[in-house]
């Protein structure tokens, strides 16, 4: 993986989640709170996502084959897309089914103490997992929008990891919230509705991932910046006149195939024309280097009577 795939940012949040899903556990058999189960089960998928995540990296770089001519890129969407059905299941939808469980029957929080301290602990180290992921992506997300560099990003890591460790964040927050009010009040409903909370949150954050992977999925161009550079790089003045038509298609965030079909000047030879097309391929490679499948249709453009 790449660089931009983010691959400190992922084993830094699987190193701090498989911490805080330990230390939550913990918390739940000493205090009983429905939070604290929530939360563990929580951090246990979220270490498991950057798992898959590591995993799809790995086997996107296979060496293309005759059945899979373009290559594996596209399992990192795979992967990532995995990640979002993860989280929306074993995350939001177990927390929102221990939240009713424990509204249902609700009792006191024991040893207030242990999940206090972990969800304190657990802040502090998705605080630092956070702070990783931002300083990985404001190196690849330029001058757009946080709200952009996750709806526009191509390779999928970044975004994912960014979006659990928000969700982990505001998710403790609420499991603080609600343990903190359960314990003031004596009344242990407030823990159940924190991890009903938790589930939503949950649930909305896997959403919003299995868009994004989807639109990836399916085939994204590329950026309108890198069409402009391409449609630049194609046309020479002389022999390449004009860009008929052109499409793109990421098959993988680092690997982008253009299809164009060129207008060229009508008294050109077949050699002249070869050769402004090799030139024209290498332009684009070196204007936009990922773009490493290219395939360019000469055609004369005709001039509507």
């Amino acid at each position: 993986m790449s660089a931009s795939g983010g691959t400190k940012a992922i084993v830094a949040a699987l190193v701090a989640n498989l911490a805080i899903a330990v230390s939550k556990f913990v918390a739940f058999l000493f205090s009983g709170s429905s939070s604290m189960l929530a939360e563990s089960v929580h951090s246990l998928a979220d270490s498991g996502n950057q798992g898959l995540l590591l995993l799809g990296g790995k086997k996107a770089q296979r060496e293309a084959t005759p059945q899979h001519p373009f290559g594996y890129g596209r399992e990192r969407y795979i992967y990532a897309f995995l990640v979002s059905i993860v989280l929306f299941s074993v995350g939001g939808m177990f927390a929102l089914y221990e939240g009713y469980l424990k509204i249902k029957d609700p009792h006191e929080i024991e040893a207030w103490y242990w999940p206090v301290g972990v969800l304190v602990f657990a802040i502090i180290a998705e605080t630092f997992s956070f702070r990783t992921a931002i300083k990985e992506s404001n190196e690849v997300r330029g001058k757009r929008s946080w709200k952009d560099f996750v709806r526009t990003a191509k390779a999928p890591e970044l975004p994912v990891v960014l979006l659990e460790d928000l969700g982990a964040l505001v998710g403790l927050i609420l499991a603080l919230a609600g343990v903190s009010l359960a314990l003031a009040t004596g009344d242990g409903v407030w823990d159940g509705i924190g991890t009903l909370c938790i589930g939503v949150l949950l649930i909305l954050i896997a959403i919003v991932l299995a868009a994004e992977t989807k639109s990836l999925l399916l085939g994204e161009s590329a950026g309108l910046e890198e069409v402009r550079k391409i449609e630049a790089a194609l046309v020479d003045g002389t022999t390449v006149t004009s860009v008929i038509h052109m499409r793109t298609l990421h098959l993988g965030p680092e690997e982008l195939l253009v299809a164009a079909k060129i207008a060229v000047q009508h008294d050109e030879t077949a050699t002249e024309i070869a050769s402004a097309i090799d030139a024209a391929e290498q332009r684009i490679r070196t204007a936009v280097p990922i773009a490493r499948v290219i395939y360019l249709e000469p055609d004369i453009l005709r001039t509507p009577r």
